[in-house]
């Protein structure tokens, strides 16, 4: 059931978050639109909303050229011409911008801003991050360091130790040999939390429901460390977490050794700078960082340290709580925990 209000307000904002969920169709030219179409704003009184396309079509309505809201919108267009943009990096890797350019079909400036927009890095940087993800799933198997680079098109080794990383290719060939990860697991009003230190600080915090399930979801994440379960050792860290749970004015301010792209980091800071008891939509960091809701959704739930790093404040547009990496139930535990007032956040499908 369409609440017309709130469908008035996304039209007046034009508001991206509810394209798909309903048009609206204006009486007095006979057209409906997207809620974010561009065309001059009609009056209140001569627009009625519909479900779907079919349903405006069927009261007697035509498409609207400007926003094609029988079809692809045009953000839906890009989302699939940058698809098809990464999918040619994956497959060629090295296509300069231009020529990447002329195969999908845009102007090089217009596919770097749409790129940038939904992944958080240039074409260029994610190519290179591609391979290096490939690179470091062949290096377990491989019998060279050298073997493996070439195999996911590197001319050689230089550029793989050019710049600093946790690990050095090497280690990660040996799964990880030389960094050693510790970790220990408690009960929490969440369930069991899992928390993991390297020398620099906390790398991982994650919530479960089984001792199991935590140390695989651990193991995935740092596949190439070492792991040694040390309860005492991180006893009083634990206890830090734990008492923020229950009472989030007791903040626990521990290290942490932050690991993701630069794009993950930007997004990830931004999180600690929510207060507790307050929260942000997808496309308010969005346009914080100058980047696409997406992007910010998908670094969110690329997070390994939660609570922490509180990707939990972080809501859809329509105050929904979206999705949680460890499952929306938890979400609106540490919502109301920090603000009663969030109690009646309502829950829809899993985005982050």
């Amino acid at each position: 059931m369409l609440d017309p209000d709130r469908c008035w307000q996304a039209v007046c904002e034009r508001d991206a978050a509810y394209d798909g969920r309903f048009v609206f169709a204006v009486h007095s030219t006979g057209i409906y639109c997207r809620p974010n179409c561009p065309a001059r704003r009609p009056q209140r009184a001569n627009v009625s909303f519909y479900e779907a396309a079919i349903d405006a079509e069927g009261a007697g309505f035509r498409p609207c050229k400007r926003c094609s809201p029988q079809g692809q919108s045009p953000a839906q267009q890009l989302d699939a011409l940058v698809a098809a943009a990464c999918e040619l990096l994956r497959d060629e890797q090295r296509l300069p911008l231009a020529q990447l350019a002329a195969r999908i079909g845009l102007s090089p400036s217009h596919l770097a801003r749409a790129f940038k927009a939904r992944t958080g890095l240039t074409p260029n940087a994610w190519a290179a991050a591609a391979r290096r993800q490939r690179l470091d799933a062949q290096l377990p198997g491989a019998p060279s360091v050298l073997q493996a680079a070439l195999q996911v098109g590197y001319a050689g080794t230089r550029a793989l130790y050019e710049k600093p990383h946790s690990i050095s290719p090497s280690q990660r060939r040996q799964r990880g040999a030389g960094e050693h990860l510790r970790y220990a697991i408690a009960p929490c009003p969440l369930g069991l939390v899992l928390l993991a230190s390297s020398g620099k600080g906390v790398c991982a915090l994650l919530f479960g429901d089984s001792h199991e399930s935590l140390r695989s979801e651990l193991q995935q994440r740092f596949a190439a460390a070492h792991l040694q379960e040390d309860g005492h050792a991180l006893q009083s860290w634990l206890q830090a977490v734990v008492d923020q749970l229950g009472e989030p004015e007791r903040a626990a301010h521990l290290p942490l050794d932050i690991r993701g792209t630069a794009f993950q980091q930007r997004v990830w800071q931004a999180l600690q700078h929510i207060p507790s008891g307050e929260t942000r939509s997808y496309a308010e960091l969005a346009k914080q960082l100058d980047s696409h809701p997406r992007a910010v959704a998908r670094a969110c739930a690329s997070n390994a340290i939660g609570l922490l790093l509180p990707c939990h404040r972080v809501l859809a547009s329509d105050g929904s709580l979206s999705g949680y990496r460890w499952g929306v139930l938890r979400k609106q535990r540490l919502l109301e925990q920090e603000s009663p007032s969030l109690s009646a956040t309502k829950t829809s499908d899993p985005a982050s």
